[in-house]
């Protein structure tokens, strides 16, 4: 199971129980008798791969430490409608507190796990990984990308701060400022003031700036919005310059596809070679997993 760490959610997971419960849930107060004690079930309600149960346990411990959660399963089981995925027990006052955090937290990261085993096994044979994006929503970074790991997939760059990704944009503003650039010198600019170790990925949207960015040592390089049949042809041209004097990194060059990818159409990208895939709607578009919390 991909590795939690705790530290990196409980900002986010204090802002939503004061979001939420604030004061107190002030109907449940009205209703439930003082030390009345519950058990609560989460049940799947469809088919679906589980990601977020840490969190569970994590959400429940801030809103009453008493409470106890049985887990019986870990996260990236895959669970078929009415399984039941946990339980908890203790106060219903405090169950009732949790409920709807709970049931945010573990539909939305199961529902990311989900879209992405989907595509991870459309891919299925192929040596292509499936890549997540920053197309996350703002402060759940950490978890939805932890949620795409629990699904198959595989993690691009966390932020702005950890991997050097040079795109058209970057081209056009060195474009302004200069009387012309080129893509392969803003690479050889990268590796000259980069740390040793740090990735330098580019973009590129034509065959004919391929040859610059590898000679220019480039380790990844990312083709957006071109067809299967012409990223086949790319990929084929990557492999030839590696195997050429003009090659000046002795490590393997990776290959990515991106843009206008989606289920029906991604095996055709995996079939033209590419070594990743990175697609944006496994987190900004995954419908949320069908999950019931039942409080007998």
């Amino acid at each position: 199971m991909s590795k939690f760490d705790f530290k990196k959610i409980k900002d986010l997971v204090e802002l939503a129980i004061k979001e939420d419960v604030g004061d107190g849930d002030i109907t449940s107060k009205l209703f439930v008798p003082e030390g009345s004690e519950s058990d609560g079930k989460l049940i799947a309600k469809e088919t679906g791969i589980i990601a977020g149960l840490p969190v569970v346990g994590y959400v429940l411990s801030q809103i009453d430490k008493d409470l106890v959660l049985t887990v019986n399963m870990e996260d990236g089981s895959r669970v078929e409608k009415g399984s039941v995925i946990a339980s908890a027990k203790g106060l219903t006052l405090s169950l009732l507190s949790a409920e709807r955090l709970v049931l945010n937290f573990l539909q939305r990261l199961s529902g990311i796990a989900t879209a992405t085993n989907r595509f991870a096994e459309k891919v299925k044979g192929y040596k292509t990984q499936i890549l997540d994006t920053r197309k996350t929503a703002p402060g759940w970074r950490y978890l939805e990308k932890y949620a795409v790991r629990i699904g198959g997939g595989v993690n691009h760059r966390m932020g702005l701060y950890d991997q050097i990704l040079i795109k058209d944009n970057h081209l056009k503003i060195v474009d302004s400022e200069k009387e012309s650039a080129d893509i392969g010198s803003l690479v050889t600019k990268a590796r000259g003031q980069t740390a040793n170790g740090m990735l330098i990925e580019v973009e590129v949207e034509d065959l004919c700036q391929i040859k610059e960015v590898v000679n220019a040592g480039v380790d990844i390089i990312l083709f957006d919005n071109m067809v299967p049949s012409k990223i086949e042809e790319a990929v084929e041209m990557v492999k030839e310059l590696e195997n050429s004097r003009d090659v000046v990194t002795g490590s393997t060059i990776l290959t990515e596809a991106s843009g206008n990818i989606t289920i029906e159409n991604i095996e055709e990208y995996a079939k033209a070679g590419v070594d990743r895939i990175s697609v944006g709607s496994i987190t900004h578009s995954a419908k949320a997993l069908d999950i019931s919390f039942d409080i007998n």
